[in-house]
């Protein structure tokens, strides 16, 4: 989906830097700011600075992963929206700003 989505060329263009989790191999290729942690194979272990940069990019992304958590809350992106398409970019701002209002 993320390939399929016009988000990309954006963040490229910005120069804004993405942290993935290890489920987005390959997307160093599209993206030359994104993060994604280093993975041990049977045949290599990780270094201490390889274990040091996942630890410091699970900081950073556990951060994005709670507020996800609460926004799912509101059942608007963890459920079937069953309104009008139209409206889901509204609702879903309405919930952030509420997120935003209660928690920031």
């Amino acid at each position: 989906m993320l390939k399929n989505s016009d988000i990309i060329k954006p963040l490229e263009n910005k120069k804004i830097k993405g942290l993935f989790d290890s489920g987005y191999q390959g997307i160093q290729k599209l993206l030359t700011n994104a993060n994604i942690p280093f993975k041990k194979s049977k045949y290599h272990e990780l270094t201490e600075e390889e274990k040091g940069f996942n630890k410091q990019l699970s900081k950073e992304r556990v951060e994005i992963e709670h507020i996800n958590r609460e926004i799912k809350k509101f059942r608007i992106m963890k459920d079937i929206y069953r309104s009008h398409r139209d409206r889901y970019q509204l609702r879903l701002t309405i919930v952030c700003c509420l997120y935003n209002l209660n928690y920031c």
